[in-house]
């Protein structure tokens, strides 16, 4: 019997590398003797871009940026032979940057990932992958245009730059300076949501509490981005809201879209097509995937879902396992078993805390069941 671990990561604990292999180790463990694979997958999220330089053999390039706080960090990103660049948002705009007490979407913005873009293109990239997943910014992409050389001007024609908080009183945009590289280079946006810019399951609406927005800052940053959306149809005839995945990443995937020459697609299924994810299933018997928490978004395009489509293809059965699963009967149409590693009433943190030993024990549960004499 050959088993396929394909997990994504679990948010705030392990990445998907580090999930496949506990795992993997608790099915070694057990009395198993068949072969274990393991292959972490990723859809645009946190880590994805980690994992596509693994696949992709990239070079690791370093280069100085800031965070989405603009305070100056070091990050990188992976070049390939062919001048494919692979960066990830969080390595520069990343919610796993700042500590909790410092999550303002009022003030976070994505230049830092617009100075890693231009590094990019100093390196000769000729096409761009962008994971965008993570990100600790609702500031419609205004960030990264601004470090491509738009400028933002209020009503007195005054140069904004506080993004997000200045776009309160955006009236126009200058686009004479836009880094004419980014017209020509083929931008790919691996985007792990579907939600819209605008509205209420928005950007603001829906991520901004999970990135320091109250009440208050959630009406505020709605009205920004509305007012950007209208500016930019006026500059470029392009409505970010009616974009694909306008609003992933704070309104990246659509700034990106408008101005450059960019694709902004489904994480999940990009990367497993990237990666020829349904060539490694060749006489497979059974694939575990997981991911943090399998609820109905699993199902809006997250990596799990992208790995159940694609053993259903082949009619190979799914375990799912997460630290929490939804009590949801349309999950149970595309996972042939739904395995929870946390044992019930457990703290958050301590299961945290515990994630790997959980997975390890459930990798063993798993062995022993399908173990042959």
């Amino acid at each position: 019997m050959r088993i396929l671990i394909a997990p994504n990561a679990f948010k705030n604990s392990l990445p998907a590398d580090e999930v496949a292999g506990a795992l993997c180790e608790g099915i070694l463990q057990s009395n198993f003797k068949g072969s274990v694979y393991c292959c972490p997958v990723g859809d645009g999220g946190d880590g994805t871009g980690k994992i596509l330089r693994e696949y992709l053999g990239a070079k690791e390039i370093f280069c100085t940026t800031i965070d989405a706080l603009q305070r100056p960090i070091n990050a990188s990103f992976g070049l390939t032979a062919d001048k494919t660049a692979i960066i990830e948002l969080a390595d520069a705009s990343g919610l796993r940057l700042l500590q909790p007490e410092e999550y303002n979407p009022i003030l976070a913005n994505t230049k830092g990932t617009g100075k890693m873009l231009k590094a990019a293109l100093d390196e000769g990239a000729k096409k761009i992958i962008l994971c965008i997943g993570g990100s600790a910014t609702v500031d419609g992409g205004t960030g990264i245009l601004q470090e491509s050389g738009v400028v933002f001007k209020n009503d007195i024609n005054d140069v904004i730059t506080e993004l997000p908080l200045g776009l309160a009183d955006l009236k126009s945009i200058d686009a004479l300076n836009f880094d004419k590289r980014l017209h020509t280079v083929e931008i790919l946006i691996l985007c792990d949501v579907k939600n819209k810019l605008l509205g209420k399951n928005g950007a603001a609406a829906v991520f901004g509490p999970q990135k320091g927005a109250n009440e208050f800052d959630i009406k505020f940053l709605e009205a920004c981005l509305t007012k950007l959306d209208e500016v930019i149809y006026n500059t470029t005839g392009k409505k970010m809201n009616d974009m694909p995945h306008s609003g992933a990443a704070g309104g990246v995937a659509a700034a990106l879209c408008a101005f450059c020459n960019a694709n902004a697609v489904d994480g999940s299924s990009t990367f497993l097509d990237i990666i020829h994810f349904e060539e490694q299933l060749k006489n497979v018997d059974l694939i575990i995937t997981a991911e943090g928490a399998i609820d109905p978004q699993t199902l809006g395009g997250k990596a799990p879902y992208g790995v159940a489509m694609a053993a259903r293809k082949q009619n190979i059965p799914v375990i799912a396992v997460a630290g929490k699963i939804a009590d949801e009967a349309e999950l149970e149409k595309y996972f042939d078993e739904l395995i929870c590693i946390n044992p019930p009433g457990i703290d958050l943190q301590e299961a945290i805390k515990n994630t790997r030993q959980h997975l390890i024990n459930t990798g063993k549960l798993i062995g022993e069941r399908y173990s042959v004499s």
